[in-house]
């Protein structure tokens, strides 16, 4: 995939875009069922899911079997709920927001208003967005996450759907398995024209569902 900075993280290729999409629109898939929808090698396919695993992104589990044979491994996004949560994702979560203590004792004008549950839920999203390449600039009165300009500005403008899909589809993860009030609702994007200086812009909207105590 074509991009405009440095992408990294779960959605680096457009190979693993394409993976995450598929198990984020129905778990439990198996590995020749991500090979024909992709086009992809199953060791091309075997990689990027073990990249992903290890990122805490997707989770994997062997097929309950009735009959005679080996189970195959289904593989599902991990979207923090309790029967598709991810030990990695759980621990990356728990670290975030470890260090997002130690900055805000550092720090204390960089407190959120939000509470303690939405503050921890902030510190999982700014650390996946980092991993992913953005540079998130958080408004919590706006309830929005600034990621301009997008790094994948220049890529293929019908690639884009589909990326800003799974990229909600993980921000919604990482909040989720953080656990707390907010929620991912929508990417906003605009493109520029082609021979305009101006970078696109990308914003993350988030929803307050409820309140906690600080």
């Amino acid at each position: 995939m074509a991009n405009g900075g440095p992408v990294c993280g779960p959605i680096s290729t457009f190979s693993r875009v394409q993976l995450l999409h598929l198990v984020q629109t129905r778990a439990e898939r198996t590995i020749d069922e991500l090979c024909q929808a992709t086009g992809l090698h199953p060791n091309t396919v075997r990689e990027h899911l073990q990249r992903l695993i290890e990122g805490g992104y997707v989770i994997q589990a062997s097929e309950h079997r009735t009959t005679r044979g080996r189970p195959r491994t289904l593989y599902s996004a991990a979207t923090g709920t309790a029967d598709a949560s991810s030990p990695i994702a759980r621990n990356k979560a728990k670290a975030a927001a470890e260090r997002g203590d130690l900055l805000r004792r550092v720090m204390p004008a960089s407190a959120s208003a939000l509470g303690r549950d939405a503050t921890y839920q902030l510190d999982a999203l700014i650390e996946h967005l980092e991993e992913s390449g953005f540079e998130p600039v958080v408004d919590d009165e706006q309830l929005t996450v600034d990621l301009s300009p997008c790094p994948h500005a220049a890529g293929r403008a019908e690639d884009r759907p589909m990326l800003c899909t799974v990229h909600l589809g993980l921000m919604q993860g990482v909040l989720t398995q953080a656990g707390g009030p907010l929620a991912a609702e929508a990417v906003r994007t605009s493109a520029p024209p082609a021979d305009c200086a101006v970078p696109a812009e990308c914003v993350v909207q988030l929803t307050l569902t409820e309140m906690t105590a600080a």
